[in-house]
Order: structure tokens, then C-alpha cells, then sequence
């Protein structure tokens, strides 16, 4: 596609708009049996990560996070100890961002708008998140703009860590999943590890209708997993 990054930023703007419109918020809140034991997992498979990976203790990690939302993943930051001061999100939509502020601790910060046009120095950051913004970018070569940033924004030895659906979804035009071979050739340089986690939602929200532990049965089946959680590693 050949949308200019303006153009690119209006556009994702106009379909998170699109969901709100469609009254999908109740879709992701933590009180349905599928989200709560969605976020769970992924959170386990994150400390796995940071254990593994991390080189310096949480508290001492300095995080930016592309498309914070409403501040959700910042806040699961918190709780596994990381320094409030050392946190910075980023939001395109202004709404959102508020929201953020007001969930947030007054230490982190929270930047409005365009992730390209961020006063943010380079190698600045040991880890630069992003959950589920990807998939909304419809434009390739604005993919790529942001994945080179994002990159640049990161230390030597720091690690980007990514969170995104891999398949397409047909009834949602609005979306596009990002398989692992796209994620390869945004970061060739990176040293990735990554795992598939997550029972495609749309099966999800059906079987936890029997029963909320049908969500682990269908969930070991790893073919039903529609996400990557994946830690991109910037060498030394």
C-alpha cells in the first residue's frame, strides 16, 4: 500500500473509532472468563522472558510501550516490580492517553500521538513493547517506519517486546495478523525468541460458554493459538 504516514495515522485513528462505534470495549474486559486467562498466560510467558533475558534488575529497566491504550500492560509492569519512573507510554488517540494518566502513577509518562513523532533519544530504552498495534497498521511501509524506530529507540542488549495476532481475521477488515516471517523481516537484525499463545478470541468467547476451564482445553491445542509473544533481542 502507498498511504503516506499522515495519511496512515488518521486512518488507524478512524478504525479504533470503527470498534468503539461497535461497542467492542466489553469484548476485552477483565472480567470475561476468556480475557482474564488470556492476560494470565501471557503474563507468565513475559516473566518467563524476563527471567531469561532481562540483564538488569526490573527496577532498573527503562520501558517505552508504542500504543499503551489505556495503560493496562504498563500496570502489569508495575506490579512485577518495575520503576514507575523508568516507564513512558506512547498513544495515538487522545482519549486513550487521558485514561492512561489517570490510571498511571504521576512518575510515568504518557505521550499523545504519533509514535514517529516522539521527542524520544535514540538507544534510550532497555525494552520497547508493543501489544496488538501492528495488526492495525494496514500500510507496509509504515510498519517498517515504525519498526525502524522503535529499533533505534532501543539499547544495545535491549530487547522489544512484541505481542500480536498472526492470522487474518475475515470479519475485520480493519485488521491484519502479522505471522512470524513478517516479523523476521521488520527486525533482520534481531535475535528472536518467540511462542504462540492465546485461543483465537472469536473460538474463545464460544467455548467459555460451556464452561470457563474449556478455555484451557481448547487452548493446549497449540494450532488454535492466533498469537506470538516474542522477545526481539538487539545485539550487544
Amino acid at each position: 500500500m502507498g498511504t503516506d504516514r499522515r495519511t496512515e495515522t488518521e486512518a488507524i485513528a478512524e478504525r479504533y473509532a470503527r470498534r468503539e462505534e461497535l461497542g467492542w470495549g466489553d469484548r476485552y474486559s477483565p472480567l470475561r472468563p476468556e480475557v482474564w486467562q488470556a492476560q494470565q498466560e501471557r503474563q507468565r510467558a513475559l516473566i518467563a522472558l524476563l527471567r531469561r533475558h532481562a540483564r538488569k534488575p526490573v527496577a532498573e529497566l527503562d520501558v517505552l510501550e508504542v500504543g499503551c491504550g489505556h495503560g493496562d500492560q504498563l500496570l502489569e509492569l508495575l506490579r512485577l516490580g518495575f520503576d514507575p519512573a523508568r516507564l513512558v507510554g506512547n498513544e495515538l488517540l487522545p482519549e486513550r492517553a487521558a485514561a492512561a494518566r489517570r490510571r498511571l502513577p504521576a512518575a510515568t509518562r504518557v505521550l499523545e500521538g504519533d509514535a514517529l513523532q516522539q521527542p524520544l533519544a535514540d538507544a534510550g530504552f532497555d525494552l520497547v513493547l508493543q501489544a496488538t498495534v501492528f495488526s492495525s497498521i494496514l500500510d507496509d511501509a509504515f510498519q517498517q517506519r515504525l519498526a525502524a524506530r522503535m529499533w533505534q529507540w532501543l539499547r544495545p542488549g535491549g530487547a522489544i517486546v512484541w505481542y500480536d495476532f498472526t492470522i487474518d481475521n475475515p470479519r475485520n477488515a480493519d485488521v491484519r495478523g502479522v505471522p512470524a516471517a513478517r516479523l523476521e523481516a521488520l527486525f533482520p537484525a534481531g535475535r528472536i525468541e518467540a511462542r504462540r499463545l492465546t485461543l483465537a478470541p472469536p473460538l474463545a468467547r464460544r467455548v467459555v460458554r460451556l464452561h470457563p476451564a474449556a478455555w484451557r482445553l481448547f487452548n493446549a491445542l497449540p494450532l488454535l493459538r492466533t498469537h506470538l509473544l516474542a522477545w526481539i533481542e538487539k545485539p550487544p
